[in-house]
């Protein structure tokens, strides 16, 4: 298994229901692939984007850390890019 962090934009306009019910559907994503999320937290409230991401011009930037298996990724991106409340998605593997 190899370590990954992955950052989240989030659409901005979402209630704190909304959002607390998206971020446990991030860390399952993770967790129905046979991977253990290490961490997930809030990393920046309602910041600024440099260019609008789908008529948004702010965002809400969600961290997670985890390990996983290598051939996961591919299958969480994509679990990842069917939620629509989720702008963006930047996932990096850890040395």
């Amino acid at each position: 298994m190899n370590k990954y962090e992955a950052i989240f934009i989030v659409k901005p306009d979402l209630s704190e229901e909304e959002s607390s019910n998206l971020f446990s559907q991030i860390n399952d994503a993770v967790v129905k692939n046979s991977g253990t999320v290490t961490s997930g937290a809030l990393w920046s409230e309602k910041r600024k984007l440099f260019f609008p991401i789908k008529k948004y011009n702010e965002g809400v930037y969600y961290l997670l850390s985890f390990s996983i298996n290598p051939l996961a990724v591919k299958d969480i991106r994509h679990a990842y890019k069917l939620n629509e409340n989720i702008l963006r998605i930047l996932i990096s593997k850890l040395e």
